[in-house]
């Protein structure tokens, strides 16, 4: 290859990575930008500069309870995802082979299949159990945590999997030969271990919780439950809220500075080793 097909060649490469970066960030700039602005649609002429939308945001209740609603459900459900997917994945990987990849296959449905089919799954399935099988169950902020708990689980197990492939086997057996039960073993020397990815695994399941809005606005039927992505729904019908606007800068900012704060402790900790 000669010098000048190289530099073409690195000329395409950057134009590649810039384009599939604006194609990422920029919507993310625009509304940040834009939670300044006076201007009544993003996009517009920018008018004044203005903070009122954050006042607006914090006087706002309706969707202060919408963001309190949805912390809730993400932090609760992302705890009990957290605690089913790490159990099940030490479960999976420790069965026999044929039976771990079956049960493996299985786990990973939801997160293969289509988010309104698993919606009217749960809908379908909460009306069966209450309408035929009698059970004193009904539409409800637990149900939603339920749901959020379902949905994110399979995410943790493929999270904590691949980290449990990596353990020294003989560090759990050393254990136990040294007299510690099976359950000590498990929290003193295997736990501590995944404990990266488990929190990597909670992230994601927040996550997910915070930005799904299929699974809860079909399974919310007459609970008066509003969460930000049905709030903002609900917004969009009327023109986009401007204090959704802040709420959005507010969001990623806390988001970066966590996954600045994160990798910069990563750092530390491997800079120690």
């Amino acid at each position: 290859m000669n010098k000048t097909s190289s530099r073409v060649y690195l000329a395409i490469r950057w134009a590649i990575l810039v384009t599939v970066l604006l194609f990422i960030y920029l919507p993310l700039i625009m509304v940040i930008v834009y939670s300044f602005s006076t201007s009544k649609s993003i996009g517009g002429a920018f008018g004044d500069f203005t903070t009122g939308h954050y006042a607006r945001f914090f006087e706002n209740e309706a969707l202060l309870t919408a963001l309190k609603n949805t912390l809730i459900i993400g932090v609760v459900s992302a705890t009990l995802a957290t605690l089913l997917g790490t159990t099940a994945a030490i479960g999976i990987h420790y069965m026999k082979r044929k039976l771990r990849s079956a049960v493996d296959t299985a786990s990973q449905i939801t997160v293969v299949n289509a988010e309104i089919v698993t919606a009217m799954g749960f809908f379908l399935f909460i009306i069966f159990l209450r309408d035929t099988v009698q059970v004193p169950i009904s539409f409800s902020f637990a149900w939603l945590i339920i749901t959020h708990t379902v949905i994110t689980t399979p995410y943790v197990i493929l999270t904590v999997s691949p980290r449990l492939k990596q353990l020294n086997p003989n560090l759990l057996e050393a254990a136990m030969d040294l007299g510690a039960g099976k359950m000590r073993s498990l929290f003193t020397v295997m736990l501590p271990q995944l404990a990266g990815a488990m929190v990597s695994g909670f992230a994601l399941a927040f996550t997910l919780s915070l930005d799904d809005f299929v699974v809860t606005s079909v399974n919310n039927l007459d609970t008066g439950v509003t969460t930000i992505s049905t709030y903002v729904y609900d917004g969009l019908k009327r023109g986009f809220p401007n204090e959704i606007r802040a709420l959005s800068t507010i969001i990623f900012a806390v988001v970066l500075v966590a996954l600045v704060g994160y990798n910069v402790a990563k750092a530390k900790k491997g800079s120690k080793k």
